[in-house]
């Protein structure tokens, strides 16, 4: 396993679109290769989720995790997960205000993201799985899956709420913390 370089904002794979993983490829050893390195790096970086594009490659297929995640301590655990053509559509027309950031984009600022919704994705042994995801969990499912769409946090961010990590340390973790800490509980 490497840890691999994060592309970052301005390279253009960030923003093409990824392609479909077929079952023949997914057991190669190229492909389960790349899945191994993206859950090296996305966990080198303290990310809740990398997606290949993140890595410089095109295929459809994110990792999630989260366990004790300095970057994100308000975040629920989620265990690995390996998703290969995901997808997900909302489940109602519940909104949550998040304040996100992106291993991607040096950048936080405030976004919407369903609160319910539903993501279909085969795993990295090609099983499908069919699951219903909530609250900061189905965040995470849908900010991955966005940046296999070719879409970035930036796009969806009100612009007037953009900081740096190191400002958004200073004047935003405690109060989004403690509201997003709350909303979670109900969650």
């Amino acid at each position: 396993m490497t840890v691999r370089a994060i592309t970052t904002i301005g390279n253009p794979v960030l923003r093409r679109p990824t392609r479909r993983v077929s079952q023949d490829e997914l057991a190669t050893g190229e492909v389960q290769g790349l899945i191994d390195d993206m859950i090296e790096t996305m966990r080198d970086a303290a990310g809740a989720g990398i997606a290949a594009t993140q890595v410089g490659s095109s295929l459809r297929i994110t990792t999630i995790e989260v366990s004790s995640n300095r970057r994100y301590p308000y975040k629920p655990p989620i265990p690995l997960t390996v998703c290969v053509n995901p997808t997900w559509e909302p489940l109602d027309d519940e909104i949550v205000e998040i304040n996100e950031g992106c291993l991607s984009v040096p950048l936080r600022g405030y976004l919407r993201r369903h609160v319910n919704i539903r993501v279909r994705y085969r795993d990295r042994h090609g099983t499908e799985h069919i699951e219903t995801r909530h609250g900061l969990t189905a965040g995470t499912f849908q900010h991955e899956i966005d940046h296999l769409d070719g879409k970035l946090i930036v796009d969806r961010i009100d612009p007037r709420t953009l900081s740096t990590w190191d400002e958004y340390e200073i004047h935003e973790r405690k109060r989004f913390e403690a509201r997003i800490t709350e909303f979670t509980k109900r969650t």
